[in-house]
């Protein structure tokens, strides 16, 4: 990964935000003992039934990374970070869910810049109104974007995506928030994604090995 950040030469921190999704908890101790304080979940209610079973000093930030429903914001306001903000109305409820514990929480807006129809996100061209909306939001803290590349693309394919990722996040940020993070890149193309300027990689394939089925 070291090499990667040299030759893309961006000089960003990378942090390795481990996916244990469909792993028990036992990956996420095993994640600790490595040395990764970084655990993701797809879901709300796996990620809290695994929250409850690890010991209480394995220590670990918790990132949700899956797709979010407007109904569980309130049980994901406890996440320490929330990559998957993709809408407006999904953004308003955790804005909501968190003013009412008193919590500002850290979000990244998920960007759909492969235009695929079946990948959730903002599209770059509505990513400066968005941007200007947000900041009326008391409770967020919209820290940089996420995206997703199509599977199996080429190189050219990824870069185009992950420097559009890129884009959209100084549109965030020349609007007033602090995006410095970008979280893209998985398993099968995390170097490219830390090349063109990651600062958080989701891995988990090549860490703990196919997932069995949810």
């Amino acid at each position: 990964m070291s090499h990667a950040r040299a030759l893309g030469g961006h000089h960003q921190e990378v942090t390795l935000v481990a996916v244990t999704k469909t792993h028990g908890p036992d990956a996420v101790r095993a994640a600790w003992r490595a040395g990764v304080r970084d655990v993701g979940e797809n879901k709300v209610q796996e990620a809290e039934a695994k929250m409850g079973q690890v010991p209480p000093d394995v220590l670990v930030r918790w990132h949700l990374i899956g797709h979010l429903q407007r109904n569980k914001a309130k049980a994901a306001v406890r996440f320490a970070l929330i990559h998957s903000i993709d809408s407006e109305r999904l953004a308003l409820a955790v804005n909501e869910a968190a003013i009412a514990v008193h919590h500002v929480q850290e979000v990244l807006v998920q960007v759909n810049v492969s235009g695929e129809a079946t990948k959730g996100g903002i599209a770059p061209a509505d990513v400066a109104a968005l941007a200007g909306r947000l900041l009326e939001c008391g409770g967020l803290r919209v820290v940089g974007v996420m995206t997703m590349a199509p599977f199996d693309s080429p190189e050219t394919v990824l870069r185009h995506v992950f420097r559009g990722a890129r884009a959209t996040r100084e549109q965030f940020r020349a609007a007033g928030h602090p995006a410095t993070e970008l979280s893209m890149g998985m398993s099968d193309d995390f170097e490219v994604a830390v090349q063109e300027g990651a600062t958080l990689v989701r891995l988990g394939t090549v860490l703990f090995g196919h997932r069995a089925s949810p």
